[in-house]
């Protein structure tokens, strides 16, 4: 019996779409078929370290760039490993370069001078994150100082010497001691011989020290590491004026700072001296530890800010 052409094509067609249906059927049962859930939430992958932005620390040139690293080295690491992204330490030549570095937000995290926070606060809108303690106290000094041999005992015997100033920005190594000379009626040109700049606090000390300068006003903060970390410096130098108490140099952030990050860095920072790891760092920078403080704390400065402009 002969079947229609068309029926034997449709008969095939038939068998293979029984036959493949049964292969179908046979991986079914075999392996089960792959289910989805779109409710849940898988967390991405850690970064690599090299896609993790850097928290960029700065420190404005109270110490040199040799004692800025030696000191803050430390915190750096610190802050990376409790942080879990890398920390770059960021400096510059001034105050004044530094300054400018903070308002564009090219670091997020700033130890500064208190004459550079009241100035960048005024200016760019600066912000008082904390401060350092140290021994008990959130202040400091403008200190004059003296080669031992010195018989200097007050700024008016330094008339016709070699002053050493630290930076045009800074409050204890600039402005408090031209401050000083406006009490006597005088500028530093019709009063010393010479002066000249050091660009830190740790240099102008250097430069008294071995006799480059006659007379300095430093950061008692810096003197007294100073002479801690090099006792034999203390018999090169003599102390012939200390200032009133002033606002301890601030922790600052700059105004673009992402407020998750900074209440991120203010704790970590508030809480450093609750452990061992953190207490040693805070041991090397010669810090008990880091505390809130209030804006008038640097009232006096700006009094004598704003005096002094108005004697230009």
């Amino acid at each position: 019996m002969k079947y229609p052409s068309r029926l034997i094509v449709f008969f095939n067609l038939l068998w293979l779409i029984l036959v493949g249906l049964g292969g179908c059927s046979s991986g079914l049962t075999a392996k089960a078929a792959l289910f989805i859930d779109l409710q849940e939430r898988t967390p991405l992958p850690a970064a690599a370290p090299a896609e993790v932005a850097p928290l960029r620390m700065g420190v404005a040139a109270i110490l040199s760039p040799q004692g800025t690293m030696a000191s803050y080295s430390a915190l750096t690491e610190y802050l990376a490993r409790k942080l879990g992204r890398p920390v770059d330490l960021v400096q510059r030549r001034t105050y004044a370069e530094f300054n400018e570095l903070v308002e564009r937000g090219e670091v997020d995290l700033a130890f500064v001078c208190t004459n550079a926070y009241v100035v960048g606060a005024e200016t760019f809108g600066m912000e008082l994150l904390l401060a350092p303690e140290i021994d008990g106290k959130s202040v400091y000094y403008s200190q004059l100082i003296v080669p031992v041999e010195s018989a200097a005992q007050s700024m008016a015997d330094l008339r016709g010497e070699v002053f050493a100033f630290t930076d045009p920005m800074s409050f204890t190594g600039y402005i408090y001691p031209l401050y000083l000379l406006r009490q006597l009626g005088e500028t530093p040109e019709t009063f010393f011989q010479r002066t000249f700049y050091t660009y830190s606090h740790d240099r102008a000390i250097e430069a008294v020290a071995n006799g480059l300068a006659d007379g300095a006003a430093v950061d008692s903060l810096v003197l007294d590491y100073a002479l801690q970390r090099e006792p034999e410096m203390a018999a090169r130098l003599r102390i012939i004026y200390t200032s009133e108490a002033f606002g301890i140099p601030p922790v600052v952030v700059p105004p673009s700072l992402p407020p998750r990050q900074k209440a991120q860095v203010r704790n970590l920072l508030l809480t450093m001296h609750e452990e061992r790891e953190g207490q040693i760092v805070l041991r090397q920078l010669g810090i008990d530890r880091f505390i809130e403080i209030e804006e008038s704390a640097y009232d006096d400065i700006r009094r004598i800010v704003q005096f002094m402009r108005s004697q230009q």
